[in-house]
């Protein structure tokens, strides 16, 4: 099973996570500095290469209200992009408030303010991610206990 990379898409910079293999753990990764669409695109092809890739998730920044904004349709049209050329599904996932959670996670790991910027966009992609994952293992629970439920329900009316 390969992995997912999640993706907090800013003008400059992108923070990076990426799944365990198995999928059931969020990693940091790394705050990668923009450089130009060809150079952006040689870096991500060989880190696809190198984890075993299999999906792309992007945090869309909308606003508080939920409308999109310039730097949805930016980061939409990054993403996009990138699933197009790296030829990988892609899922946008809500990433409202993520950056509050981040800078929250960081003061209480003791980190003082000055040095977030160094890993904000990193984190905010971890919990991008772990939101998914979390999102997922409670959706698969749910259709489990639901095929129990008409197995047991099909094993009643047989009696």
């Amino acid at each position: 099973m390969g992995r997912i990379l999640s993706l907090d898409i800013g003008d400059k910079y992108i923070g990076l996570a990426m799944s365990d293999p198995l999928g059931y753990t969020a990693q940091p990764y790394k705050t990668y500095k923009r450089v130009g669409q060809l150079e952006d695109l040689a870096f991500f092809k060989e880190l696809v290469e190198t984890y075993d890739v299999e999906m792309l998730l992007s945090g869309l920044p909308l606003s508080l209200d939920g409308t999109e904004s310039k730097q949805t349709r930016k980061a939409r049209n990054f993403a996009g992009f990138l699933k197009n050329k790296l030829e990988l599904p892609l899922i946008f996932m809500d990433e409202r408030l993520t950056t509050e959670a981040s800078h929250e996670i960081l003061y209480e790991s003791g980190m003082s303010g000055r040095n977030h910027k160094k890993v904000i966009d990193t984190v905010a992609a971890q919990i991008i991610l772990q939101d998914y994952l979390e999102d997922q293992r409670m959706k698969k629970a749910r259709e489990e206990r639901l095929k129990e439920m008409e197995r047991e329900a099909s094993e009643d009316s047989e009696e």
